[in-house]
C-alpha cells in the first residue's frame, strides 16, 4: 500500500553528477523538502538506499506504521528512493523504514540530510525549513580581508555546552543567549574568530560532538537551526569570524545513523582494516565511493553556504591520510604502490579544498594534521592537499613540554623552544592550544606551569606572549585566557568565579591587551607564513634562557624586536645586537604591574649604540624582566 505521489527534484544531470561524485549541492535534492505538487501541500522525501527492496517513510503523521508511505525507487540504477507525501509539513517527525535485499535486514534510519533532529536521546528527523533573513551583508562583503592569510587570526575555541551555564536552571545557554553573552565576551577579548567544536547533531555528550549522526542538522541541544544562524549573524555583525569543527573522518555505529544504512556498507568502507577506527569505536567513510564523496563535500558546502561559516577546521586528517594510522602490522593493507597513504582520502581532500575555494574564495580550511605529510597547506596545483592552514602540533608539544620544566633546567633544553623555527615556514601553520591539551590528566595550561603562584602566572603570560609573536596564526581553548585551574569538563561550566581573584583577572586583562596588540601590529601577521617575516637576533643564549628575534611586516617601519626571558631572574643591562641605528621604544611587556608583573620594564626610549672598534654592528642595553616578554619598536 502506498499513499505517495510520484515526484522528483532530480534531473538526469543531477543523477549523473551524483553517480560520478561531482554533485556538491546534494542537500538541495536529498532529504525532506516542503513543497506543493498539483496544488497540494506536503513534503518530498528522497534517500539513497541502493540495497533496499522497500523504503517507507514512518512518522508521527502515520503512527510510525511501516508500508503506508512507500517511496518509489528510481529507474536509473542510482539507488535513490523518492516521493511526495501530502499534508506532511514543518515540525513532523520521521524516519526511513528500510527493508534490505541483503539477509532481509530491516532498519529505521534517521534522514542523512535532515535539517533538524530531535533532541537526544530521541533520534527522529524533523521536517524543517526556515526563512531566516541575514543581516551580515557588510561582513560577507568584506570578509575576504578578515580571513586572508596576511590578516590577524586569533581564534577562541568554544564548546557551546560548557562555556557558561544558566545556573538557575542548571542548563547550557541557548543559541539566542550565546548570541548575547558569548559574542559580547569574544568582542571584548579582542579575538578575531571563534571556533565551535562540532555543532552538527550527535547522540552522545561525552563525544564532545565528534561522533556525528546528523551531518546537516545543528544540534537541537541549544535551539532551532535559525537560532544558530542568528548567533552566526551576531558574530558577523560584531566583526568576528566563525570556524566550524567538521568531522569527515569517521562516524558512530548508532543504529539510527549512517552505519550499515541499507543493509550494506553504504557510507563506510567494507574492509574493516579501512572502515573501522578501533580507537574511537567508529566507522570510517569510504572515500573511494563517488556518492560518499559527494555527500561529504556537499556537507562542507552546506555549512559555508547556509550558515555563512568563515572556515572549516577539518578534524583528524592524519587518520584519513594513513592506512596504518593507529594500527599494528597485519592490521592494515598497503595501497597499490605498496605505501601507507590512503590514496582515495588524499584525492578526496584535494577535491574538497578545490570545491570549497572555488565556491568560497574568502574562507579558510584548516587541517588538524599531526604528521609530517608534505604540502598539506599548499595549493593542489602544486601537488598539495589545498588546505589554507595546518595545526602546528609539533610547536604545541615542544612548547608545552619546555614550559612545564622547572626554570633551572630550561637552559639545557633551549633547542625545544627554538626548534619550531627550523620548519615554521614549510606550511601555513596555526599555533593551537586546544581542548585536547586541557583534558585526560594533562592538566590545564596554567597547571603545567612550574614555580610558586607568581611564577606560574608569569610563565603563562610569557607563554602567550611567545605564542603571539611566533610566526603563524593562533588558537586558544576557552578558559585558558584567564588561567583556568581545573581540567575542562564538558558537563560543567567554566569557573568564571575565578575572575574574582586578581591573578586570574589580571591574566584575562593581559590576554585582552595581547590580542589587541597583535591585531594592531602588522609585523606580527602580514608575513606570518613567510621566512621574510622572521629573523633571529639570538637563539643560543641558553645560559640565561633568553631568545630574541625580529618580526617584520610589509613596511620596515613596523618591525618589532621580541625578547623572551624564560628564567626567573631580572637581567639588568642585558646587551643585545640590533640590525640598525636609531632608538627603541618598549611597546608591550608581560611584566607590567597591571598584569600582575613585578613592574620591571623599559619605560624610556633607548638609544641604539654602535659597537666599539667599529665592527659595523649596533647594540642596545635593556632590562629583561623575570619570566617575561618584552616587545620593542624602532623609532
Amino acid at each position: 500500500m502506498t499513499n505517495v505521489i510520484t515526484h522528483s527534484l532530480f534531473s538526469d544531470f543531477d543523477i549523473n553528477l551524483f553517480k560520478s561524485g561531482k554533485h556538491y549541492r546534494l542537500y538541495e535534492k536529498f532529504g525532506s523538502h516542503i513543497t506543493t505538487v498539483d496544488g497540494v501541500a506536503g513534503t518530498y522525501f528522497a534517500v539513497w538506499a541502493p540495497s533496499a527492496k522497500q523504503v517507507s517513510v514512518i512518522g508521527d503523521f502515520n503512527h510510525w506504521v511501516d508500508g503506508e508511505y512507500n517511496l518509489n525507487v528510481r529507474w536509473d540504477a542510482s539507488g535513490i528512493w523518492e516521493g511526495f507525501i501530502p499534508s506532511v509539513g514543518k515540525g513532523n517527525l520521521y524516519k526511513y523504514k528500510i527493508h534490505s535485499n541483503i539477509n532481509n535486514y530491516v532498519s529505521e534510519k534517521a534522514d542523512p540530510y535532515a535539517r533538524r533532529c530531535e533532541h537526544p536521546p530521541k533520534t527522529a528527523s524533523v521536517v524543517w525549513e526556515d526563512t531566516y533573513k541575514w543581516k551580515d551583508k557588510s561582513w560577507m562583503h568584506t570578509r575576504k580581508k578578515n580571513n586572508a592569510l596576511d590578516a590577524p587570526f586569533s581564534v577562541y575555541e568554544v564548546h557551546l555546552g560548557s562555556w557558561r551555564k544558566n545556573t538557575e536552571e542548571n542548563r547550557s545557554l541557548s543559541y539566542f543567549e550565546l548570541a548575547d553573552e558569548l559574542v559580547t565576551y569574544v568582542k571584548e577579548m579582542n579575538f578575531t574568530h571563534v571556533e565551535f567544536m562540532p555543532i552538527m547533531e550527535y547522540p552522545y555528550d561525552p563525544s564532545w560532538g565528534y561522533q556525528i549522526t546528523g551531518y546537516f542538522a545543528p544540534t537541537s541541544r541549544f535551539g532551532y537551526p535559525e537560532e544558530l544562524k542568528y548567533l552566526v549573524d551576531k558574530l558577523h555583525q560584531s566583526e568576528i569570524g566563525i570556524i566550524l569543527d567538521w568531522v569527515p573522518s569517521h562516524f558512530p555505529e548508532d543504529t539510527h545513523g549512517l552505519g550499515f544504512f541499507d543493509g550494506s556498507n553504504l557510507y563506510e568502507h567494507p574492509d574493516k582494516r579501512r572502515g573501522y577506527h578501533q580507537d574511537w569505536k567508529s566507522l570510517i567513510f569510504n572515500y573511494g565511493r563517488n556518492e560518499v564523496r559527494s555527500f561529504l563535500i556537499s556537507n562542507a558546502i552546506f555549512w559555508l553556504e547556509q550558515y555563512h561559516a568563515d572556515g572549516l577546521r577539518v578534524d583528524a586528517v592524519a587518520s584519513m591520510l594513513f592506512l596504518d594510522y593507529s594500527r599494528e602490522d597485519g592490521e592494515w593493507e598497503p595501497n597499490i604502490y605498496g605505501g601507507n597513504e590512503n590514496l582515495e582520502a588524499v584525492l578526496f581532500l584535494k577535491e574538497l579544498n578545490e570545491e570549497v575555494y572555488k565556491s568560497f574564495p574568502d574562507v579558510q580550511t584548516i587541517a588538524e594534521e599531526s604528521t609530517a605529510f608534505p604540502m598539506v597547506s599548499k595549493p593542489t596545483f602544486m601537488g598539495g592537499l589545498g588546505f589554507g592552514m595546518k595545526w602546528m602540533m609539533g610547536w604545541m608539544h615542544d612548547t608545552l613540554d619546555y614550559f612545564s620544566k622547572d626554570t633551572i633546567y630550561r637552559k639545557y633544553h633551549q633547542n625545544e623552544i627554538t626548534f619550531s623555527l627550523t620548519y615554521a615556514f614549510t606550511e601555513n601553520f596555526m599555533l593551537p592550544l586546544s581542548h585536547d591539551e586541557v583534558v585526560h590528566g594533562k592538566k590545564t595550561i596554567l597547571g603545567r606551569m612550574p614555580g610558586d603562584e607568581w611564577q606560574r602566572f608569569a610563565n603563562l603570560r610569557l607563554l602567550y606572549g611567545y605564542m603571539f609573536t611566533h610566526p603563524g596564526t593562533k588558537l586558544l581553548f576557552m578558559g585558558s585566557e584567564f588561567g583556568h585551574y581545573e581540567e575542562w569538563n564538558f558537563q560543567k561550566s567554566l569557573d568564571w568565579n575565578l575572575l574574582e581573584f586578581f591573578p586570574h583577572k589580571n591574566t584575562q586583562n593581559y590576554f585582552k591587551d595581547l590580542n589587541l596588540f597583535y591585531k594592531s601590529t602588522p609585523a606580527l601577521y602580514e608575513k606570518g607564513f613567510s621566512q621574510e617575516g622572521f629573523e633571529w637576533v639570538s637563539y643560543d643564549d641558553s645560559k640565561n634562557s633568553v631568545i630574541s628575534y625580529l618580526r617584520k611586516g610589509n613596511n620596515p617601519k613596523d618591525d618589532v624586536l621580541v625578547i623572551c626571558n624564560f628564567s626567573p631572574q631580572t637581567l639588568e643591562n642585558y646587551k643585545i645586537r640590533v640590525p640598525r641605528k636609531g632608538k627603541l621604544l618598549e611597546v608591550f611587556s608581560s611584566n607590567h604591574e597591571k598584569y600582575g608583573g613585578s613592574g620591571a620594564v623599559n619605560a624610556e626610549k633607548i638609544t641604539i649604540k654602535k659597537q666599539p672598534k667599529s665592527t659595523g654592528e649596533y647594540f642596545v642595553t635593556l632590562v629583561l624582566p623575570p619570566l617575561g616578554i618584552s616587545i620593542l619598536k624602532f623609532c
